[in-house]
Order: C-alpha cells, then structure tokens, then sequence
C-alpha cells in the first residue's frame, strides 16, 4: 500500500487496537528553544546556531509553577537546540531539583566547550542531572558525517571529563546514558547488542565508560525529511516504517505518560507532534502552560496521532528512552 494512503489511525483499526489514549502524565518535557551549536543532518527540530526561538524567563517560572502543582510528574526532561545554551537552563535545572523531580539533560557533549558554558559539567554533577548525551557512533567517521567535523573529537574529549567526576561509573548515582541514531533511512539494531559494542569500543579505545545506550529511530520531518527528499529515499523510507510496524510497542508508548512543552509554552503529546505543529487543544485553539493548573488536567486524553507515529512503533519501537519491544515481536 503506498505511504501517502496509509492511515496511522487505520492500521491501528485494521489490527483491532484502540485508539491511543493518554494514561498518567509522570514526565514532562521542555524544549527551551531551537538555538544549538551544532546543525545536524538528522535533526527533527532543525536547530542550529542561527536559530533565535527561544522560552522566556517568565515561562521558565511557569513551568516550574506547574512542576510544584502536578505531583505525578517525577521527571523533568530539558531538550532544545542545546537547552544548556538558554539563559535560563540552571534556574530550570535547580528549581526542578529543588521540587526533587528527577532531571534529564539531553546534552549534545560539545557544548560544554561553547563560550559561557564553563563550570556546567560540575553543574550536572552538583545537580545529580542525569545525562542522556548524542553519540551516533564510537567512530569519528560516522559521527563527524551527520554532526560536523571534529564533533567527534570534542564528544570524545566532553565524555572523560564527565568520567572524572564520576558520570558512567559504578556506585555513583552519576548516570550518564549514550543516544545512537542510524545515519540514514534504516531502523535501528538491537539496543542491547550495540549497547555492548558500543561499551567495548569506548572502553579499548579510549577509556570511556558509561551506562546505558539509547537507540532511536530518525523521524521523517524537518530537517531529516528534506534530505531524504532531495536523495528520492523518502517514500522508501515511510514505507519501510509503515511495514515494520510492532503492535508490541503501543502499551510503551511515550505520549502515553509525557507532555511535551514548545519554548512558546504549547502544549504537546511529544516532542515529534511539537515540530509538526500537532498540538494539544482546548476550545480549537492550542492548550498552553497558561490554560492548566496542572499536568493532571491532560491525562486520559486521545493521543493525536499522524502518518510519523508509525516512526515510533516500527520494528523495536522507539521513545525518548530508547527501545520499546523486542523487534522480533512484531507481526
């Protein structure tokens, strides 16, 4: 069946699945602006350095506000762009953990070299942030052709110095966790067996140690897409997510317990819906941090979903924490 005639809601339908349905909203993702040293190839968000979007102090303060009234929301999850370059990203950090959420950086390892950004890594550890940090390969090659050259270098020089404090070691608490995303229009393999490579290659080569590896599959939008698009690899690629799909991933799905925020304060189902504009709403119009008291108010809404959804349930699933389901559970 070719892509563009594939409905999301109608595999689901087709298959005897419900419509997707939030449950309890326990994580809460903000994504504090689109501003990034780095211009992936990859990137769903498109940021980049000469992105100006950006959340302001005062919404920072509400979200935070938000945090202290949503009791069910255990994690606090900053993303961008390189949320770390915010004029705001400490006040977030420390108000989280002051409300004793847990917090996730998702940090792209070479900012900590940028200009202003001396001291964050003893931040992260002071703060006990828990690190999710980009590494799509432990070879330069590879790493440097969707990140730019010497991003490598740099990433690999940025994950010693979060070793010397502890970060990836036993017995800290100190957790420090790897993202692998393929570099072109395929799924990802198994986590657990890159995971143990990726643990050796670190190691032998350049004594690196971390704790968990998180593979995610390239969504088809932004930035991604129109390289996809300008190479003719796109309607391969959609239909390729399509045929792979796993029912195995649907009880694990993000949307089902995180809210995504944009740095316009809107509100989201996931960080994929917030680039495409597929926002929460009420009274047709989009639902923001201004319109809640709490995060509970959004629990038990539908999901909405579109064609990328399949991004997220094809072969072993794929979420802000890596795999879902075993890819051989699909049918």
């Amino acid at each position: 069946m070719p892509v563009e005639h594939t409905s999301f809601e109608r595999s689901l339908e087709s298959r005897g699945f419900a419509p997707i349905r939030r449950n309890r909203t326990t994580t809460l993702q903000v994504n504090v602006g689109k501003v990034c040293n780095q211009a992936c190839h990859h990137c769903h968000v498109d940021a980049g350095p000469r992105r100006t979007e950006r959340m302001s102090a005062d919404d920072v303060e509400r979200v935070l506000q938000l945090v202290a009234a949503s009791p069910d929301i255990d994690t606090v999850d900053v993303t961008g762009g390189a949320p770390e370059l915010h004029s705001s990203f400490r006040r977030l950090v420390s108000g989280a953990r002051a409300l004793q959420r847990e917090v996730i950086d998702r940090c792209n390892l070479t900012v900590i070299f940028e200009p202003g950004m001396e001291g964050l890594p003893e931040f992260f550890a002071s703060n006990r942030i828990h690190l999710v940090c980009s590494l799509p390969c432990y070879t330069a090659d590879n790493v440097d052709a969707q990140r730019g050259n010497g991003v490598f270098d740099k990433s690999v020089r940025a994950l010693r110095a979060l070793n010397a404090l502890g970060y990836g070691k036993q017995g800290t608490g100190l957790v420090l966790d790897l993202v692998y995303n393929p570099l072109g229009p395929a799924l990802p393999p198994p986590q657990a067996s890159l995971e143990a490579r990726y643990k050796l290659e670190l190691r032998e080569r350049f004594d690196i140690v971390f704790d968990s590896l998180v593979t995610i599959t390239n969504m088809p939008i932004q930035r991604f897409a129109d390289q996809l698009r300008r190479r003719g690899e796109l309607e391969g690629y959609e239909r390729l997510l399509v045929e792979s799909f796993n029912p195995a991933t649907l009880d694990g799905l993000m949307c089902r317990s995180l809210v995504s925020v944009g740095y316009d304060g809107v509100l989201y189902d996931c960080d994929f819906n917030q680039m495409l504009e597929i926002s929460l709403d009420r009274d047709s119009r989009p639902l923001t941090i201004h319109d809640i008291g709490s995060f509970a108010e959004i629990d038990s809404r539908a999901v909405k979903t579109a064609s990328h959804c399949f991004g997220c349930t094809a072969g072993a699933g794929s979420s802000c924490s890596g795999a879902i389901a075993s890819a051989a559970s699909s049918r």
